[in-house]
Formats: structure tokens, sequence, C-alpha cells
């Protein structure tokens, strides 16, 4: 089966942050799951690299514009290579078939008559490249940006927004264009019953770095209007295209609550207004504080994404970054609480069983014999594919600890190191502690890709494991086990290393 998982493409003003790092893992993780279920995956990030923003931003760097977004682009795919992210392609706005496929989509709305021009006057975000209603403003000022919005009056083209009010209204609701969690649905809902939406402003006179109208080139596109069809020109899209009837609409797209607004209006208007299929899912996460308080430069708080790989590593800062709240909902953290999870969890939870398990292994070694779910297996595999099927992934590692607890309350129980004359009985005990770690490796490897492997090196199956099924990968009995065990998965050195 197809599956086509999306992030949203990043605004290159700034460096790569923990909340970019935060929705390319969530991403991550889900297509590495249907990657395991033996879907055909097609995962998607990029960069957007237009606007006003990016514009005064390599003025001040004395830049180039498209010197400062390669410059940019580079250091965003650079932490998903040090983060595992296994995207199969990395879209830049600045491609030149980005702006081809915009500007003959663009043209098409034209013919359609979908596009008109007129005048406009609003108040604008440069921050958020989108002009705001005074609904949408705290005390006069930007939400997430904390300042004024700029009072601008132009000529511009717009785009017929307001036809498509009715048609969203009815495919959110009866799910056609399904929202998650229910929370961000009924939001949109409560927004699209309440707001009368206004046609949009699609183009900009003065902003010079974007992609031009491909009918009047004394205008730019406006940078969300373009940066949507990333989704399509992802896939190559030209009209007619294999990979995109191959692959499309997306599966599920992955955003944060802060554009949400835009991505269930005006993104699927504009494919409503094209004929072409809405994305099946929107999926989107909530916001995370740092001890309290928003993540800023200037209360000197910031927390890059290699500060915690450099202390916990790449595979435990993918899982404290899920194991800490619901995806949903918004939360805290802190570095004192990663460090208690980090050592509960991962040092004394899964390395210390993993290591405790193979050690009894290799001191006893024979012929296991695997009974495929004869304990509490089952009924876990169930409720971890119910929770991975439905994103619910702090869930799902609520489910991996329980099995690592349930291990280690068998170990205390059977005491295998006393057994001394009853080979049956110990190679039965060893047998259903080995499945379990066998279980837990694969239960693990979307979200600790690399862990996941030197669990399967211990065990000696890392070669026979390629290329199975996820059906057959549950049927334990086929492997023979050639147990080395090695180093410990998760140092307790680590806990010294300082946030830099």
């Amino acid at each position: 089966m197809k599956f086509y998982i999306t992030t949203p493409i990043y605004y290159v003003n700034d460096e790569p942050h923990l909340g970019h790092a935060y929705t390319t893992v969530i991403t991550d993780v889900l297509a590495r799951y249907h990657r395991l279920k033996g879907d055909d995956v097609f995962f998607l990030t990029g960069t957007d690299e237009h606007g006003l923003k990016i514009e005064q931003k390599a003025q001040e760097e004395k830049m180039d514009p498209q010197k400062f977004c390669d410059k940019k682009a580079t250091k965003f795919q650079f932490l998903w290579n040090t983060l595992n992210i296994s995207n199969d392609n990395f879209i830049r706005t600045t491609d030149l078939k980005h702006k081809n496929a915009v500007q003959k989509v663009l043209q098409i709305l034209f013919i359609k008559k979908m596009i008109y021009k007129g005048e406009y006057q609003g108040l604008y975000c440069v921050g958020c490249e989108e002009y705001k209603t005074k609904t949408q403003l705290v005390d006069g000022k930007c939400p997430f940006h904390q300042k004024e919005p700029e009072l601008l009056k132009e000529e511009c083209y717009f785009f017929k927004l307001s036809n498509f009010q009715k048609e969203l209204i009815k495919k959110i609701q009866n799910n056609e264009f399904k929202i998650e969690p229910i929370e961000r649905k009924n939001e949109i809902l409560g927004f699209l019953k309440k707001e009368k939406l206004e046609d949009l402003s699609i183009s900009r006179k003065k902003v010079r770095w974007g992609i031009p109208l491909p009918f009047d080139e004394f205008y730019t596109i406006y940078v969300w209007v373009e940066a949507f069809f990333n989704y399509l020109t992802g896939l190559d899209w030209q009209g007619d295209n294999k990979k995109v009837s191959d692959f499309w609409s997306p599966d599920v797209q992955i955003i944060g609550k802060d554009i949400l607004r835009l991505h269930a209006t005006v993104w699927p208007a504009l494919l409503l207004a094209l004929n072409i299929p809405l994305p099946k899912k929107l999926f989107v996460h909530g916001f995370f504080t740092f001890n309290g308080q928003k993540m800023s430069k200037t209360l000197g708080n910031v927390i890059w994404p290699n500060n915690l790989i450099d202390k916990f590593g790449v595979d435990a800062t993918r899982y404290l970054l899920l194991s800490q709240f619901p995806l949903g909902q918004d939360g805290d953290i802190a570095i004192n609480k990663l460090e208690e999870k980090y050592n509960a969890d991962l040092v004394n939870g899964l390395g210390n069983l993993v290591s405790r398990v193979l050690t009894l292994a290799e001191r006893n070694p024979s012929a296991f014999i695997f009974n495929n779910n004869e304990i509490k297996i089952k009924k876990t595999w169930e409720e971890y594919e119910k929770t991975m099927e439905n994103i619910q992934f702090f869930e799902t590692l609520k489910i991996v600890l329980g099995l690592i607890s349930f291990y280690d309350k068998y170990i205390e129980q059977e005491k295998p190191w006393e057994i001394k004359n009853n080979l049956e009985k110990l190679n039965k005990i060893l047998s259903n502690l080995l499945e379990g770690i066998y279980c837990l490796g694969i239960m693990i490897l979307p979200f600790m890709p690399e862990i996941s492997e030197k669990i399967f090196i211990q065990l000696g199956i890392e070669k026979e494991i390629k290329h199975k099924s996820f059906e057959e990968l549950k049927k334990i009995a086929q492997f023979k086990f050639k147990i080395k065990k090695n180093e410990n998965l998760f140092p307790k050195e680590n806990l010294k290393n300082k946030i830099k």
C-alpha cells in the first residue's frame, strides 16, 4: 500500500530548533512504522525560502538571499541526517521545478477565474508572513511574535477563498478532510461557522524575493500560497506524473497548531479550486515550554536539538522528545525531567533488561524454544498497533515501558539464576525473556532505529530479520538466536554530560 506523509516545510529565517525537530521526529516515526508494516512510503520534508522576512534577514547578514537560503537549508539537512530522519525527498521552494510548477498552478487558477485583481488593506505580521484579523490579535499584537502588525494598503491579486467556506465545513464535519485530534477539528469548525472567510490576498508588489506571478510579473506570489504546493512539487508534480498518481493524496500531514488555520482553510480551498483530492488527514501537535516558559533567546533558555543529542545520544533524544506528553497536547520539558526519564526508562529500564536477559542467555546457551506470544505478547501487539495507527506515540511508549516492567517482574519472580537442575524450566524462562527482548526490539524500531539494530545484533539475527513482513516478524519461532552480548545500550555516563 502507498503511504504519503509530510512535515510542513520550515522557514529558513532562523536556525533549526527543537520545535522543528519535534515535528520531524513525529513524522519519521510514523514513516518508519508504515515501512515496517510493508507500505511503500514517501516521506517529504523541506524548507520554505521566499518572502519579506527572508529578504530582510539576508540583508541583515549582508548576503545574497539565495546564498542565505542555501546556508540555512544545509543546516536543516544536516540536523535531519544527525537525527536519523528517513525522508525520501527534501524540497526547497527555491528549486526551479517548484517555481515552474507553482507558476503553472497559479496560471490554471487565473484561467479558471479563481483569481482577480483588487485592493487590500489589512494588518500584516512580517513574522508570520500573513495578514491578521483584529480577533486574531492579543492586546493588538500577534500572539506568536508579540509584535504589532503593520497596516498595509496595496493593489494585489486575490484568491476566491470565500467560495469554499460551506464545502470546507461539510468536508471537515464528515471527515472527508480529517483533522485530529478532535479538539483541533472543533476549533476549526468553530472558526468557520463563526467567521466569514474573506478572499485571500495572494500577491505582494514590493517583495522581490519570491516567485513572480505568471500573468503579472510586477507581483510575487504570497509566500504561504506558493509554499503549500511543495506537497505536490515534492512529488515532481507537473500536471501528470506517475509519482503523483501513485502517492497523492497525503495520508497524513503533520503540523504544529500555529499553522492549523491556514492548513485547514487556504490549503484545502486551493486544492478544491484545482479539482485535486484533499489530504486524508491533518494531524496537529501541540507546543512545549521549557521549565514552564516559552523558549526565547532573550530569556537565554533556548535548548537546541544538538544540545540534547550531545548529552543523551540520537536515539535517546528521539525517545525523550516523544515520551514527555501526548502528541496533540501542550506540555513542558525540563532538563532534570529528561535526565530522570533517560535514567529510569532507558538506562535502568530497557538497557538494564536487555543486559540482564542476554547475560543469563549467554551463560546458559541452549536451543531456546519459542511458542510465539505465549505470555503477554499477543495483547501487547494489538495495543501497540492500535496506538501507532492512531499516532498516539506517548501511549505507545507507555505500552513499551509496561512490557519492560512485566519482564523485570517476571525475572524477579522466576529467579532463573537459582535454577540449577531443571534445564527444561530454565530454557522455558529464558525463551520467554528472549521473546520479550526480541519484541521490544521491533516495537522500538520506529522510535530508536539504532538501538533496535543493536538489540538484533546482540541476538545474532540482524541479517535474518531484513526483508521480513511485519506479520512474519511477530513470529519469533523462525529465528535461531546466537547471543553475543555487547556494550550497554544507554551509557549512564551520558547523565554527566552538561548541556552546552
